[in-house]
């Protein structure tokens, strides 16, 4: 269920990067207490309305819009360290500190880690899980729904980990193996894990439908 019309509002930015990168806010009808930057944001920006049909704590979604080139690869090597690792360091700059300073200036909003998570789908699964890692002292939790496989778990994890949740279907077995193994590769190094299957293939509604779960295990009382 989602709220429709939604109580919030919803704010398009266009950045410099890429020749004109779009990022869109969903900024709650009370103040945020939390924060969830994502990728494809273009798409999960438009989930404010399942936040307020669910009893959560008000969250602001950040989302960073893929890229408008049809090449399907042109996202991945933004979304996946192991493919293009000048492409994909350009993203995360544009990511981490761009959008993050222009949250801050535009709407006052700054949050602990403890009140910020990164989110992701398929790729941007992919990319959530990797900024997970690299920046814990930026992203506390990681939501990472049926997340590709081009990137996987290192040899040697970081020493501090991002409680993480993790989402796929059952009808989507390579990424529901890929979360599988993201899950255990994470337990096994003392993170804080939570796998979920649902009914569904790859871009079902489960997606939309998990966002309030994790929210509320991430932030809520």
């Amino acid at each position: 269920m989602r709220a429709d019309p939604i109580a919030g509002e919803l704010v398009t930015e266009t950045f410099e990067y890429d020749g004109g990168r779009q990022a869109t806010v969903y900024v709650p009808p009370d103040p945020p207490e939390a924060v969830v930057f994502a990728g494809d944001g273009q798409l999960i920006s438009q989930w404010g309305g399942y936040l307020e049909a669910a009893d959560v704590p008000p969250v602001m979604i950040v989302g960073a819009h893929r890229t408008d080139d049809e090449d399907e690869m042109a996202r991945i090597r933004e979304y996946s360290p192991t493919f293009d690792e000048q492409r994909f360091a350009a993203h995360e700059k544009f990511f981490v500190q761009d959008i993050r300073r222009w949250v801050r200036s535009r709407f006052g909003i700054t949050m602990p880690a403890e009140r910020t998570a990164v989110c992701g789908v398929s790729a941007s699964g992919e990319f959530s899980i990797a900024m997970g890692l690299r920046r814990p002292d930026v992203y506390g939790a990681v939501f990472s729904a049926s997340p590709g496989g081009g990137y996987r778990p290192p040899d040697v994890m970081p020493r501090v980990l991002p409680r993480t949740y993790l989402v796929a279907g059952t009808r989507e077995p390579f990424f529901r193996d890929n979360a599988i193994r993201w899950a255990d590769a994470l337990r096994d190094a003392g993170a804080e894990v939570v796998m979920v299957e649902r009914v569904g293939g790859h871009g079902d509604p489960f997606w939309a439908a998990e966002f309030p779960r994790m929210v509320a295990w991430a932030f809520g009382p």
